[in-house]
């Protein structure tokens, strides 16, 4: 398949016109881009935005690649509802990159005096926001020790024409690397990647692999195919060869500087970070370098790249123990990550409690676990409310876990003083039917349905969504 992201775009534009739109007039990147994001939202397909004008850059934006499930379906070249069983069946596979000569992103590259970030159309997202932000950046750096790379989204803080603060408050591979570093005391080389294939920056986002595994591995996992990758000037490290824009640096392993706030998945502001600094030396890039953004807060993609590997990972993790599982759900409307929907065909009663733990398991950042009926479509909110209203006793049916480790993200976490490690509750709800003794759900024959559809179309109402 073709790794570039303009391949991608040229093939949605022509293919899946209602999934993308292009904005002539110029944009200014201090809240508009942000504004112009939020409204296509609003739209069934959230469409990619390609702006082709950033007022005080020369480079074109596109945003939203990652907010729907049937563009993420479209790119995997299945349909919607097989998406997380091919999901799951590449993250379980492993296809190591291949180094390569020749890399787009080495058409120009500028140094020196020459080089100053600026120039890179970054958006300053909320009016809460410390200032503008790069938000799909994927840092590639390699282990100091054992040598394997990771790549992931790692929020930076434009901070001047040569300075970048840089965010490692996951606190997993890319911390861990740092804080190798630092015993070495060197600082860490790596590179920042804009502009890449969808499913790449969607493969960055799986979960960490084993420690002595390359992560390169897992994105050509979700390609289907080998990455191609070149090295990235004077460091040992490697970018996607099809990247539009890649920053050459170091993060420093000395000194810290406030970086922030920025809005996040919760939909509030957060200057919750490790305070590292990036140091630029080169800036590469394409010819008419597209950069790539991922509106911050509470948006659809932003939102999607944290709900859809969970659903994935709670599906491969309950699939397990529950061959009856129906479907997973993580809303996007509650953060993408703090509530998940859980649909099965109970076989015995406490199956539900059983998913219900096995979820809370899965990931710390769950704080709500509601377990359905198959009838119920995890997917409508409305439907698994109905269910928690009607089916769901509290006393009998909500229990309660106290002090589970929680997020720094979430801001009603409780931190004790001087830690750094939350704590939150966590809710489990059983809103399934016991097995037997329970109210009929109210229904009506197919064929009357399909008869008062027909009628309706005839009367000249529009079908239902």
């Amino acid at each position: 398949m073709a790794q570039d992201l303009r391949g991608f775009l040229q093939r949605l534009e022509a293919e899946r016109p209602d999934h993308m739109v292009r904005v002539k007039e110029p944009l200014d990147p201090k809240f508009e881009v942000s504004a112009v994001v939020e409204e296509l939202n609003r739209l069934p397909t959230a469409p990619v935005l390609f702006a082709e004008q950033i007022a005080g850059s020369p480079f074109p934006l596109v945003s939203n690649l990652l907010a729907d499930r049937d563009r993420i379906a479209y790119m995997m070249g299945v349909a919607r509802e097989g998406l997380i069983p091919e999901f799951n069946a590449r993250a379980a596979r492993r296809i190591p990159p291949v180094e390569v000569e020749e890399a787009a992103w080495r058409e120009q590259v500028f140094e020196g005096k020459e080089l100053d970030c600026g120039r890179l159309p970054v958006p300053t997202h909320f009016e809460q926001d410390g200032g503008p932000y790069l938000t799909a950046c994927l840092v590639v750096a390699r282990d100091p020790v054992l040598g394997v790379h990771t790549i992931g989204h790692h929020r930076m803080m434009l901070k001047g024409p040569r300075k970048l603060g840089i965010s490692l408050h996951s606190r997993r591979r890319m911390w861990e690397y740092l804080r190798k570093a630092e015993e070495l005391r060197q600082d860490l080389p790596a590179a920042v990647v804009l502009g890449v294939h969808p499913l790449i920056s969607l493969g960055a986002s799986l979960s960490p692999p084993p420690p002595d595994m390359d992560k390169l591995d897992a994105v050509g996992s979700m390609l289907g195919e080998p990455l191609e990758v070149a090295r990235v000037g004077d460091l040992d490290v490697w970018a996607p060869r099809w990247a539009e824009i890649v920053i050459e640096g170091r993060i420093l392993y000395a000194g810290r500087e406030p970086e922030g706030p920025l809005g996040e998945f919760t939909g509030y502001a957060s200057g919750r970070g490790t305070e590292n600094l990036f140091e630029p030396t080169r800036l590469w890039c394409r010819r008419g370098a597209i950069f790539q953004n991922i509106l911050a807060g509470m948006s659809a993609e932003h939102c999607l790249l944290c709900a859809f590997p969970r659903e994935a990972l709670v599906t491969n993790i309950l699939r397990r123990t529950i061959p009856t599982l129906r479907a997973v759900h993580v809303p996007l409307r509650t953060t993408g990550a703090f509530v998940c929907f859980v649909s099965l065909r109970k076989t015995m009663e406490g199956q539900a409690r059983q998913a219900i733990l096995a979820t809370m398991g899965a990931d710390h950042y769950f704080k709500v676990v509601v377990v359905v009926d198959e009838d119920i479509d995890v997917f409508d909110m409305e439907q698994v409310m109905w269910a928690v209203a009607t089916r769901a006793q509290a006393d009998r049916d909500f229990f309660i876990v106290s002090d589970a480790p929680g997020t720094l993200l979430d801001p009603s976490a409780r931190v004790a003083e001087g830690s750094q490690h939350p704590l939150t509750a966590k809710v489990g709800i059983d809103a399934t039917r016991p097995l037997s003794g329970f109210a009929s759900t109210l229904s009506l024959p197919g064929a009357a349905r399909e008869r008062a559809q027909a009628i309706l179309r005839a009367a000249g109402l529009p079908a239902p969504r």
